[in-house]
């Protein structure tokens, strides 16, 4: 016995999606609330933001500078980190 693939209106995906987005509870919950299957809702919300891009707000001037700023601390720091890496492993087999 086949099952028929259900069809959801434009809007219904819509609706669905946008509860997702703006508010504050997961696919999983608005699935469940709509009575459809979480991955359904989470390949409808995927697809609208490849459609519709991220929704990410734009960034001031200031937070631009303060995240470059951040950007350079943390490539120094990773350089570090790479040295000391390095020091202590040659110190570890010149000890043996």
């Amino acid at each position: 016995m086949t099952r028929r693939r259900r069809q959801f209106s434009p809007e219904f995906k819509e609706e669905a999606v946008r509860m997702v987005l703006e508010g504050d509870r997961t696919v999983a919950a608005v699935a469940r609330e709509f009575g459809i299957n979480a991955s359904t809702l989470g390949s409808w919300v995927t697809r609208h933001r490849v459609v519709h891009g991220p929704d990410e707000q734009p960034v001031s001037g200031p937070e631009r500078a303060r995240i470059r700023e951040l950007e350079r601390e943390n490539a120094e720091l990773r350089e570090k980190l790479a040295f000391l890496k390095k020091a202590a492993a040659f110190f570890a087999a010149e000890s043996r």
